[in-house]
C-alpha cells in the first residue's frame, strides 16, 4: 500500500468529554486483488444499503437502493473478498429485511458475483415463516423452500440458524433431524452457521442444549452423518479456545469459518494442523486491508499477514464492543464516511444505536488503518453528524 500527503483537521470528542484535534492521516491505497485467494475461503458478511428518498418506516419493509447495494459488492469483489450474501449483517430479519427483500439481495448478488467472477454464498432460514408457533414440518419446508431458492440463483447455502426451530424444537433429535431432512434436498454442500448467544441472545439452547460442549456434540454427530452435505461450519461463539477445539474434532474435509471478530488472525493462521476460513462482518469495513494480508499469506508470508491482520484488531474490537450485535451500526457508519453511500441509515432504523463516542473511535480508527479513500469527505462527514449531535 502506498500513501499520498494530507492535512485535514477536526474537533472530535474524548471520553472525558473534553474535544481534541485530531489531523486526518495520510490515506492508504490498497492494491486490487480480483481473483479470490488460493490458501483461504474469505467471505465478508456485507451490509445493505438502505433508498432514503423512500417513504419508509423502520420497521416497516424498507425500501433498498440496489446500486449503491451492488456497487459495495463489487467493491469487495475487487479486492478478493467473497460475499455471504443475506446474512445477519444485511439486517435480515426483525425490523429489516423480509425474506421478499433477501430474495431479491440474493438474486442480485450472485448476479454481480458471476459478472466479476467473485466468490459468494448465500443464507437460508426460515424467516418467511408467518405462524407464531411453527411445527417442526413447516419448519423443514421453509428452510427447503429458501436452500432451493439461493441454489436457483447460483450459490450454496448458508443455513442461518432458525428462531423458529429453537422455539419448536424439544430436544436434539428435532434438530438432527430438521437438519438431515433439510441437508437431503440440497444439491451444493452446505454451511452450517453456529450462532452464539453473544450475537442472539433468543439462541439460548439452540442444538437443544444450554452447554457448549453438548451442543459441540450435536453439531459433530450433524457432520458425521452428513459428509457430503456439509462444506463446513460457521463458527460465531466469539471464544478463541473453542473454536480451536472444535476445529480439532471436525470430519476430516470439513472448512470451519471463524466467526471471531475479535482474534481471528491467529484463527486464520491456524497451529500448523488446522486453520480456520473467514466468513466475517468486519471484512465489510477492512476488505481493502485484509485483501493485503491474504495475498500475502498466499506467498507464504504468514509474518506480513500476520503483521497486518493484527493492526485491524483494535477496531474490529471496538465496533464488535458488546452488544456485539450492534456492530451493523457500524459497518454502515464506515461505509458513509468512505463514500460507498449518501447517507448514515440503516434499514431497521438503529443507526441510533451506538454512541456517538463508540462512533467517534470508529472513525478514529478507521482513520489510522487510512481506510478513507477521500479524508477530506470523511471529515466534512464527521464534522456534520457532531454538529447535528450537539457537539461543535
Amino acid at each position: 500500500m502506498t500513501t499520498t500527503p494530507l492535512s485535514t483537521t477536526l474537533r472530535i470528542p474524548t471520553a472525558d468529554r473534553s474535544l481534541i484535534t485530531h489531523t486526518m492521516r495520510e490515506p492508504a491505497v490498497f492494491e486490487p486483488h480480483p481473483a479470490p485467494f488460493r490458501s483461504r475461503s474469505v467471505y465478508a458478511a456485507a451490509h445493505v444499503v438502505v433508498d432514503v428518498r423512500g417513504d419508509y418506516q423502520p420497521g416497516v419493509q424498507a425500501p433498498i437502493d440496489w446500486e449503491s447495494t451492488i456497487a459495495f459488492r463489487k467493491h469487495l469483489f475487487s479486492y478478493g473478498i467473497g460475499i455471504a450474501e443475506a446474512m445477519d449483517t444485511s439486517e435480515r430479519g426483525e425490523l429489516g429485511l423480509d425474506w421478499a427483500q433477501a430474495k431479491e439481495l440474493i438474486r442480485y448478488g450472485n448476479d454481480a458475483a458471476r459478472e466479476v467472477g467473485g466468490a459468494i454464498v448465500s443464507g437460508a432460514g426460515t424467516d418467511q415463516l408467518a405462524t407464531a408457533n411453527p411445527s417442526l414440518e413447516e419448519i423443514v419446508e421453509a428452510y427447503i423452500e429458501q436452500v432451493e431458492y439461493v441454489e436457483s440463483c447460483g450459490s450454496a447455502a448458508v443455513l442461518r440458524a432458525s428462531h423458529a426451530l429453537v422455539g419448536a424444537a424439544k430436544n436434539e433429535d428435532d434438530y438432527l433431524e430438521v437438519y438431515r431432512r433439510v441437508l437431503a434436498k440440497a444439491t451444493k454442500p452446505v454451511i452450517v452457521h453456529w450462532l452464539g448467544t453473544v450475537f442472539d441472545p433468543s439462541l439460548r439452547g439452540y442444538w437443544g442444549h444450554e452447554d457448549l460442549r453438548e451442543a459441540m456434540r450435536v453439531v459433530l454427530t450433524l457432520l458425521d452423518a452428513n459428509p457430503a452435505k456439509i462444506r463446513g461450519v460457521k463458527f460465531s461463539l466469539l471464544d478463541d479456545p473453542f473454536e480451536q477445539e472444535f476445529r480439532a474434532l471436525v470430519p476430516a474435509g470439513v472448512e470451519v469459518f471463524t466467526g471471531d471478530d475479535y482474534g481471528y488472525t491467529d484463527l486464520l493462521l491456524g497451529d500448523g494442523k488446522t486453520h480456520s476460513h473467514g466468513l466475517l462482518g468486519v471484512l465489510d469495513p477492512i476488505g481493502p486491508i485484509a485483501s493485503q494480508a491474504f495475498a500475502a499469506l498466499d506467498a507464504e508470508n504468514e509474518d506480513r499477514f500476520r503483521d497486518v491482520m493484527n493492526s485491524t484488531i483494535p477496531f474490529a474490537v471496538k465496533m464488535f464492543e458488546p452488544p456485539a450485535d450492534r456492530y451493523k451500526t457500524g459497518t454502515v457508519f464506515i461505509a458513509w464516511l468512505s463514500g460507498h453511500q449518501s447517507h448514515f441509515r440503516q434499514v431497521s432504523g438503529r443507526e441510533g444505536f451506538r454512541s456517538i463516542q463508540h462512533l467517534t473511535d470508529l472513525f478514529v480508527g478507521a482513520d489510522a488503518l487510512g481506510l478513507f479513500p477521500d479524508p477530506d469527505l470523511a471529515a466534512h462527514r464527521m464534522r456534520t453528524l457532531l454538529a447535528v449531535s450537539g457537539i461543535e
